[in-house]
């Protein structure tokens, strides 16, 4: 039977920023996952420079060899409706592709990885877990996303009573032929709103490689609302016609939206798995790196005392950086209304600039990331 101080489930942003930070503190972390690192991972792709700094990375010595796309620009408007270029004078965020970075997190953890190992089993034997009847820790963190298997120990019912964004992505490497038919510029990302503002569809250039997806605040009717939004794409000459068929699904949760349960002894959940995706734009990176990292902050500070009342200060910490956890929040709108704001916001320059892009998609509101 293996021992170790701390086992993490789920190799991703979360998972690995957590065990790094650990591990910088002299803890014998292990992190198991389902896949082999590198594997895909649906995602659009992109980070702000806040993460890099958080993650303490350089970004130059980072794309010695990996994509690192800089963005600089947007392309915003409603599926089949206006559209507004916007553009800053300096990079805001970059193109990554998550083989790569999630596989760069990981690797540098210094954890020791248990990679291609499917949780079978996991029980709670006094103040020791114990999974796959194989390893024993006394610390448990769940990072394997929505349908992380210690969230569902704990309790989480996926599509229970959670309001859950679906999404569909296909990343590939474009050939001459599609290149030359890609109107995607690398440094200018386009985002394309639905009328009722329940979703959006993505296209994103990373020198060679293309990323088109989109993301709904529900499951049904997302296929088809995809197909229209790759004819709407190719109609308007965006995308090359022949881009591959085979999207990838996904499934998050948001932040306000969830109602699992974040802690317990000797256990915590951190990103996708504690639903923590950005309310406004989905994003689920910088939450992930975020909560990993503060789950760790609490970790060290209970002195291995793992019991839940040691534990709570992980919720304080998510309180304060993100105002609400684990309650749903907000009002429906009728559909109707949501059309009529969505067309007259969507051609506001000002609104575009300051609220969609800066606030909800950037952040750049939010002060910088501190572990304490």
């Amino acid at each position: 039977m293996e021992t170790c101080d701390a086992l993490i489930i789920g190799g991703g942003p979360a998972g690995s920023s957590c065990a790094w930070h650990l591990s910088r503190h002299g803890l014998d972390v292990m992190v198991m996952d389902k896949a082999e690192f590198p594997r895909h991972k649906v995602c659009a792709g992109w980070i702000t420079p806040a993460v890099l700094q958080t993650l303490q990375i350089d970004p130059h010595a980072y794309a010695d060899g990996r994509t690192l796309q800089p963005i600089s620009a947007f392309r915003t408007g409603l599926i089949d409706g206006h559209e507004l270029a916007t553009e800053y004078s300096s990079t805001v965020s970059y193109g990554i592709r998550r083989c790569e970075f999630d596989d760069y997190l990981l690797q540098r953890s210094g954890a020791r990885l248990h990679l291609g190992q499917t949780v079978e089993s996991l029980r709670r034997d006094g103040k020791q877990w114990v999974i796959n009847d194989a390893v024993t820790t006394p610390l448990l963190i769940g990072a394997g996303g929505h349908f992380c298997p210690v969230a569902r120990h704990l309790g989480a019912r996926l599509g229970a009573g959670e309001t859950a964004v679906t999404a569909k992505e296909v990343e590939f490497e474009m050939n001459a032929g599609q290149v030359a038919a890609c109107r995607i510029r690398p440094e200018m990302p386009e985002l394309y709103f639905s009328p009722d503002l329940k979703g959006y569809g993505w296209c994103i250039r990373k020198d060679r490689y293309l990323n088109v997806g989109l993301g709904m605040e529900q499951a049904h009717g997302l296929s088809g609302t995809l197909e229209s939004f790759c004819g709407f794409l190719r109609e308007r000459g965006r995308i090359p016609p022949d881009i591959p068929d085979k999207f990838h699904g996904h499934a998050y949760l948001l932040q306000g939206r969830s109602k699992r349960t974040l802690l317990d002894d000797g256990v915590l959940l951190v990103g996708d798995a504690a639903g923590l995706a950005c309310p406004h734009s989905g994003e689920g990176i910088r939450p992930a790196v975020e909560s990993g990292l503060m789950a760790a902050a609490t970790v060290l500070e209970a002195g291995a005392d793992y019991r839940s009342e040691r534990l709570t200060g992980y919720r304080s910490r998510l309180l304060a950086r993100y105002g609400s956890v684990g309650a749903e929040t907000g009002g429906a709108k009728s559909e109707a209304l949501r059309s009529v704001v969505a067309r007259v916001l969507l051609r506001s320059r000002w609104f575009t600039r300051h609220v969609l892009l800066d606030r909800w998609f950037l952040q750049t509101d939010q002060v910088e990331f501190t572990v304490n």
